[in-house]
Formats: C-alpha cells, sequence, structure tokens
C-alpha cells in the first residue's frame, strides 16, 4: 500500500506522466482516491518550484555545452510555439488552461518553461499552474472513478 502510494507521487513528479497517471495508477492498485488525489496534486504542485529553480539557476551553468544547449533551445521552442499563442493573448488564464488540459505535452512541466519563456512574473505563474494542475488533477480522478464506475 505505501509502495503504490510512492508509485502514484514518482508518477506525478515525473515528466512522462504527472498527475494524468499517478491518479489513475493509484486509484486502479486500491488506494484511497483522496489519499491518492491530494498525494499526486501536492506531488505534481513540488515540480513548478524545482523547474522554475533550475531553469533560473542551472540553466545558465549548462548554457555552454553544445549538447545541452541545442536540447534547451528546442524544449523553448517547442513551448513557445505550443502555448504562445493562448498564454500571451489571455495571460494568466490561458496558462491556466495550457495546464489543465489532461493531454500529452501540457500540464506543469510545459507550463512551467512557457512560463519562463515567455517571462510571466513567478507568482502568476505559479497561481496559474496551481489551479491548472488542481483542475487536471481533477478531472482525472473523475474520469478515473468513473471509469471504474465509483462515483
Amino acid at each position: 500500500m505505501i509502495l503504490d502510494l510512492l508509485l502514484a507521487i514518482l508518477w506525478s513528479i515525473s515528466p512522462f506522466g504527472e498527475a494524468k497517471v499517478g491518479i489513475p495508477y493509484g486509484i486502479l492498485n486500491g488506494l484511497n482516491s483522496y489519499v491518492v488525489f491530494f498525494s499526486c496534486f501536492l506531488a505534481n504542485l513540488m515540480v513548478f518550484p524545482i523547474m522554475m529553480f533550475f531553469l533560473e539557476r542551472i540553466n545558465k551553468y549548462l548554457m555552454p555545452w553544445r549538447f545541452y544547449k541545442k536540447s534547451a533551445i528546442f524544449v523553448a521552442k517547442r513551448a513557445k510555439k505550443g502555448s504562445s499563442r493562448s498564454i500571451q493573448r489571455f495571460g494568466f488564464l490561458g496558462l491556466m488552461v495550457f495546464v489543465m488540459l489532461p493531454i500529452p505535452g501540457t500540464g506543469v512541466y510545459a507550463g512551467s518553461i512557457a512560463a519562463y519563456v515567455l517571462k510571466i512574473e513567478k507568482q502568476k505563474a505559479f497561481l496559474a499552474n496551481a489551479i491548472g494542475i488542481f483542475f487536471s488533477s481533477l478531472i482525472i480522478l473523475t474520469a478515473t472513478l468513473l471509469s471504474m464506475k465509483q462515483v
């Protein structure tokens, strides 16, 4: 049980799944849906400050490496291309909706990179990401429970 919760939390931190995978994993392994929701939401929320720390501080030290620089520019261009129109047009609400969409390529990792690239104020970006993660997690929780016919 503890191992399943830990794995759900790790999925929620992972860029390969976030809470979109952590919540269904925990529920499908028989854990309490409220505990899973709360744990995965908080774990996914912790990604934003870690990403911002990495982007602001560590990123500049790794930029001189050719491979890292090419990779970072590629990721930044994709984040800007995929999200900039809606975020620049709608600002806070655009970032929140972008993070909220429970589809691949959106979420707190992409939202953090987009906020950094588009130079959105950290507090506003954190709040937009937090609200987006909450609603995304709620959508995933509801869809998981409905698919199991437990609602």
